[in-house]
């Protein structure tokens, strides 16, 4: 396997995450209205198997010294094979060389798999930040990278 960056335009990575917002949709009954648009500021990261794109992930930075994780993705015919750690690990190291020890994310309750996966990952529950205040299917996470790099 290998994990590289990827621009906001790369069809591979469009694939993935329409990929993504259909199963979302699909779980949540339409609940999630949120399209994809690329946003040029995040930094795009793709998983690829044999010649194939199966994974993706972005980071965007939010504040000083803190970043989100978006667009974690795995199709589910590679689920089970650690790609979405690997995959956060990267994100981690990448958030980290920009300087940026915190990492948050959002997801919602009804994806219990990307919650249990972000706990196992180290990251604990926080409030609601940001756009999802108020959305009672939001999920937020947060870990503190300072002390890996210490």
């Amino acid at each position: 396997m290998l994990i590289e960056s990827r621009p906001a335009l790369d069809p591979e990575l469009g694939a993935l995450v329409t990929a993504q917002q259909r199963e979302i949709r699909e779980i949540d009954g339409g609940m999630n209205t949120t399209v994809f648009v690329p946003d040029d500021d995040a930094a795009y990261i793709v998983a690829v198997v044999d010649y194939r794109a199966v994974a993706c992930a972005a980071w965007q930075a939010t504040e000083p010294g803190v970043v989100e994780l978006k667009r974690m993705y795995v199709r589910p015919a590679f689920r089970g094979r650690g790609i979405a750690r690997q995959m956060i690990v990267a994100i981690e190291e990448e958030a980290l060389a920009a300087d940026r020890p915190v990492i948050r994310l959002e997801t919602g309750s009804y994806l219990p798999a990307a919650i249990a996966l972000y706990q196992s990952s180290g990251y604990h529950q926080i409030p609601a930040y940001g756009p999802y205040v108020g959305n009672p299917y939001s999920v937020c996470f947060e870990k503190r990278l300072a002390a890996l790099v210490q």
